[in-house]
């Protein structure tokens, strides 16, 4: 990875004024499409959702939802995705390390996901970052193949 292509990536907050990026990036990432609910709790999470740059092209992002489970904050990760041409030079990692970084800081007890169960870069990847298994749902996808899905979690400990 050449630390010259990763200096260029910058992270920006999602709000109205370019939430229409995050929509089209969503639109070419993602086989499902999202509701206004989707985008109300990625702009309502505020730090936890961003938009990833590289050299002033947005290129990738990270939404989350904020959900209160038991009195503590536990952290969902809705997408989490970057551009084909640009993966590998550290821009996912750079998104997921940011909103690692915000549950230390903020106390969160958990953050987890839903990975398509063939979605074997998406397990390595999430791994490499301390994120385990935890659940198997079958048929959680209806207009996908395969279905199923795993629950991907990783836990803090709690100050």
């Amino acid at each position: 990875m050449g630390t010259g292509r990763e200096a260029s990536v910058s992270l920006d907050g999602v709000r109205d004024k370019n939430m229409m990026q995050l929509k089209k990036l969503n639109t070419i990432l993602f086989p499902v499409r999202y509701n206004d609910k989707y985008y109300a709790d990625a702009i309502s999470s505020g730090e936890f959702t961003k938009l990833a740059y590289y050299s002033d092209i947005c290129v990738g992002a990270i939404a989350c939802r904020l959900e209160t489970k038991g009195g503590t904050m536990r952290v969902y990760i809705m997408t989490l995705g970057v551009l084909a041409p640009y993966r590998g030079i550290g821009i996912g990692s750079k998104l997921l390390n940011h909103v690692l970084d915000m549950c230390t800081k903020q106390n969160v007890s958990e953050i987890y996901l839903h990975v398509q169960t063939n979605n074997n870069d998406a397990i390595k990847f999430y791994k490499k970052f301390g994120f385990e298994i935890t659940d198997t749902i079958p048929d959680y996808y209806i207009n996908i193949e395969p279905r199923d899905c795993y629950v991907v979690t990783k836990s803090f400990a709690q100050i």
